[in-house]
């Protein structure tokens, strides 16, 4: 319900779940159906036409998915089984509680032809089940369970006798524990739902009350056999000769606990139960010989502590030793270890999964270990053992995948009912040949049939594509605009509009007054929450937030910095449409040129709720042109490269003003370029991308209600003959004709949904506004500051491309591609060369006179080995005599961070070439 109300209020709905199929088709295609009710909804009758997902899910497990250098995100898994044997007293214990709980059982199965009896069989059932888990948990925790529901009993007794006071000890019991009737369902949906505190509680209830006892003596032959299981297991507790803990502590001596520098690794154990969790805390406390080196995570421990607890184990390197039982089994993330023990095993095996999980995460660089603990010779315990064998087989062949798929591993049975089994029958020959087989049950066709279904659709990813999508991730870092250019315009936006902000320590930055025309803007616009008058802290970088005082990180989003951009174009906005005249410092020609951004977008045919055009792609897009008309492409920001004309200048550049071409009318020459030029591209990306999506969901709805409108019909036609000859149906054949009806009108309706969807056009490309570009060559030479002909376009240019071809040479010689990318203006370098894993690197070449002692870098080279610090080269050629020197690269060097409306910087040559180093 909640998924269908946001969908219908929302463009784009994204659902994300790490079990998206839970082994019922139903379900899985309802949630699908949230997505697309026309293709999922309603009943699929059958594999042949229900609906291909596969482009409307992502789904990876973990070992499918790789870095971009190609190596696996998670490191290997690793499990043991570490099997023990019971002391002597310790078998002696194990048997007789078994044979209490095997006869307890048997006797409720008896008692089910009685009112209430297959209830109370459950009832029962489940405490009997949950005193034989904590019997393979650990000596203190079985002793502590059954002294519990002996004194439960034991007061019942009590209770009993005084209500049957002169009545026969055969007689009924008369009073009732205050306990609810389970079924088997509701018994999963307290494992399913509850939380770890929950769960104890509730087997905690039913341990200590449910009973098959239904007179008096059979309740005090009962609790006499508790008293003797009591004195029997509080004598093994005294015993102090745990076979378990002897197992841990042998595990605690692996070599793998201890690191390089002989320091104890980070370790997790998860238990079961509390009394264990408990039990275990003292004895590793002991051992270790410091308390605060254990924590403790448990359903009693309330979730900030928990977050308090999870911090300890991550941070603190006095804390070594985390333990925990399935509280900390989800959502919990504990990578700070890579070492786990099981020091109890929960019958449900999608659990292992969820506490592997725990320290399998993204960023565990090391292979994860875990053992876990099991007693041979015990019912459960053999049952496990095999499990886990034949795992570890199936894991030589199908890699660490096969723990992915633990929770579905048993077909027909579950893991619980072979437990069960093995417990109650394990003196019945035939079960006992059934258990032995346990490991048939997971062949390695039933675990490859379990992952592909886990997968649910294939998806490789082709290594190209990753290949060429790391690419573009690395040239979009080089142009990003956060932090540091929204931090520089901020910072003069801020005091351009009235408001006071003082620097403060690293990179933080103190509000001391906004002006009240900046809150009115931010009322007007309501973008998130109200913006402050002032702020203590704010910062543009997310490591800077969590310093004292708190910082308020600025981002494209927050109220404070859209507020800021609404009411400087509202106060300069009109600049963009009167025009501005612009210099271009490394351009040493003689033409002046016009830049024009302009504003893009893409549509469909359809329209939203206020019939306006769906628009569904825009860009801003830059072109240039010269008083000959010949146009170039802009790139992302060619602006950010020039400076703003100095007044001195202005005389001379009033001359450009009285040129013809000046005074053309630009707005339809630029409005046909740009559809010439910028359009076809950006309309042929956004039309391959979606026209092939659409097509794929125009297929499979059609497919889908088309099978929906011929099975009503025909089952119409069916049951208006069975109405004429006097038969009725199961429904009546208008219903099936209505649904027929239905299904029709949908099709056509989503035909015609789909077809305006498909209509997409590109829009007139809107100008929003110009400058005149003067380069300073032109400056130079009205202005008579080029007397001596140093700056000649010509030679100018021959140097670049002599240094370019250096340093081209250069790349190919140590096996990187080059490819010359100058012509693209604004990206802040001339070369990108890709080496033989496909990383890119970035090289603005820079050629220089023998003599020279300086270097210039511009806004956006500047900006770019800002961004891109490992991978900024600036490559440095010495021409001499119309030869180039093998280039000198310099890198991983602080240009300093350009202001907002900063110039190019001039660095000392001879001191870069001293840091320079050749090419690798």
């Amino acid at each position: 319900d909640l998924g269908k109300r946001i969908g219908n209020h929302t463009r784009n709905l994204l659902l994300m779940t790490a079990t998206p199929h839970n082994g019922i088709e139903d379900d899985f295609q309802l949630f699908m159906s949230l997505l697309d009710e026309d293709r999922f909804a309603g009943i699929q009758r059958d594999a042949v036409h229900r609906s291909d997902p596969t482009d409307l899910m992502r789904r990876l497990v973990k070992e499918d998915l790789y870095t971009f250098e190609g190596k696996k995100l998670f490191p290997e898994r690793k499990s043991y089984t570490a099997e023990y044997e019971l002391t002597t007293n310790e078998k002696i214990l194990y048997e007789r509680v078994t044979e209490y709980v095997r006869e307890e059982m048997n006797r409720a199965e008896r008692n089910i032809e009685q009112e209430g009896g297959g209830r109370r069989r459950v009832n029962v059932g489940f405490a009997l089940m949950t005193l034989q888990r904590r019997l393979a948990s650990s000596p203190f925790a079985i002793f502590k369970s059954i002294e519990r529901r002996r004194d439960k009993l034991t007061s019942r007794l009590k209770e009993e006798r005084l209500l049957l006071e002169g009545r026969s000890a055969n007689q009924q019991l008369v009073a009732k524990p205050n306990l609810r009737n389970l079924s088997d369902l509701e018994i999963e949906d307290i494992y399913e739902d509850g939380d770890a505190n929950d769960i104890e509680e509730q087997e905690n209830e039913f341990l200590d009350n449910a009973t098959t006892a239904q007179t008096l003596a059979e309740l005090e032959i009962e609790i006499e056999t508790l008293n003797q299981l009591s004195i029997l297991s509080k004598k093994v507790v005294h015993a102090d000769n745990d076979a378990k803990w002897n197992e841990l502590d042998r595990i605690l001596n692996d070599p793998l606990m201890i690191d390089s520098k002989g320091s104890q690794r980070k370790l997790v154990i998860f238990t079961e139960f509390k009394d264990t969790l408990f039990d275990l805390s003292k004895k590793i406390k002991n051992r270790l010989g410091r308390d605060e080196a254990v924590v403790e995570i448990h359903g009693s421990v309330p979730r900030d502590k928990r977050r308090e607890v999870v911090n300890a184990f991550m941070n603190n390197p006095d804390v070594v030793v985390l333990l925990a039982n399935d509280a900390a089994g989800e959502g919990v993330n504990l990578q700070r270890a890579h070492l786990m023990v099981n020091y109890d095993l929960p019958w449900n095996p999608n659990r292992l999964e969820q506490r592997f999980g725990r320290i399998h995460r993204i960023g565990q660089k090391e292979v994860c270990h875990l053992w876990n603990l099991l007693a041979k010779d015990t019912r459960e315990g053999d049952v496990y053992i095999q499990l886990l064998r034949k795992l570890e087989v199936v894991r030589e062949t199908l890699g660490d995948r096969v723990f992915d798929v633990l929770g579905k591993l048993f077909s027909g049975k579950t893991l619980k009912e072979f437990l069960v089994d093995a417990i109650r029958y394990n003196d019945d020959p035939k079960v006992k040949e059934r258990l032995e087989r346990i490991d048939e049950t997971i062949s390695s066709e039933h675990l490859k049939e379990l992952l592909e279904e886990r997968a649910l659709v294939k998806q490789d990813i082709d290594t190209t594509k990753v290949l060429s999508l790391k690419q573009d991730i690395e040239r979009a870092m080089t142009r990003r605009i956060q932090p540091f250019f929204v931090k520089n315009f901020f910072l003069s936006a801020i005091q351009e509009i009235g408001g006071r902000i003082y620097p403060r320590e690293d990179e933080r930055f103190e509000i001391k007054h906004l002006p009240p025309a900046l809150i009115n803007k931010d009322n007007q616009i309501g973008i998130g929450i109200p913006i402050q008058t002032k702020y203590e802290r704010i910062c543009f970088e997310k490591d800077q937030v969590g310093l004292s005082p708190r910082g308020e990180l600025i981002t494209p989003g927050h109220p404070l910095l859209e507020a800021t951009i609404s009411l400087t174009k509202e106060r300069n906005g009109f600049v963009l449409n009167q025009g501005a005249v612009l210099v271009d410092n490394q351009d040493y020609g003689l033409e002046p040129r016009l830049l024009f951004f302009l504003e893009h977008g893409i549509k469909d045919g359809r329209k939203n709720r206020y019939g306006q055009e769906q628009l569904i792609s825009n860009r801003l897009q830059f072109i240039e042109i010269d008083k000959l008309k010949n146009v170039s492409v802009g790139g992302s920001a060619p602006y950010l490269d020039y400076r703003p004309s100095e007044e001195e200048e202005l005389p001379f550049i009033e001359s450009i003003f009285k040129e013809d071409w000046i005074a053309e009318d630009w707005e339809q020459f630029v409005t046909d370029q740009a559809l010439q030029k910028l359009v076809p591209d950006h309309l042929k990306e956004v039309k391959t991308e979606r026209l092939q999506k659409i097509e794929k969901a125009r297929n499979e709805i059609n497919a889908r209600l088309q099978f929906e409108i011929n099975f009503w019909s025909m089952r119409y036609e069916e049951l208006r003959m069975k109405e004429s000859a006097n038969k009725r149906g199961r429904i009546p054949s208008k219903l099936a004709k209505e649904r027929a009806e239905l299904a029709i009108n949908r099709l056509r309706s989503r035909m015609d949904d789909l077809e305006a969807e498909m209509d997409i056009k590109a829009k007139i490309p809107i100008i929003k506004g110009g400058a005149l570009i003067v380069p300073i060559g032109f400056l130079n030479q009205t202005m008579g500051r080029n007397k001596d002909n140093s700056f000649d376009p010509a030679a100018r240019k021959k140097i670049e491309l002599l240094a370019m071809q250096a340093v081209i040479k250069a790349e190919k010689e140590i096996g990187r591609i080059p490819k010359d990318v100058s012509s693209t203006k604004g990206i802040g370098y001339d070369i990108e060369s890709i080496d033989k894993d496909g990383n890119l690197f970035f090289i603005e070449v820079k050629g220089r006179i023998e003599g020279s002692d300086s270097i210039t870098l511009t806004y956006n080279e500047r900006q770019c080995a800002k961004n891109s610090p490992k991978k900024f080269r600036l490559a440095i050629s010495i021409i001499n005599n119309g030869e180039a020197s093998n280039p000198k690269y310099i890198s991983n060097v602080n240009w300093g961070t350009p202001g907002f409306a900063s110039e190019s910087e001039n660095y000392n040559l001879l001191k870069l070439l001293e840091e320079s180093r050749d090419p690798h």
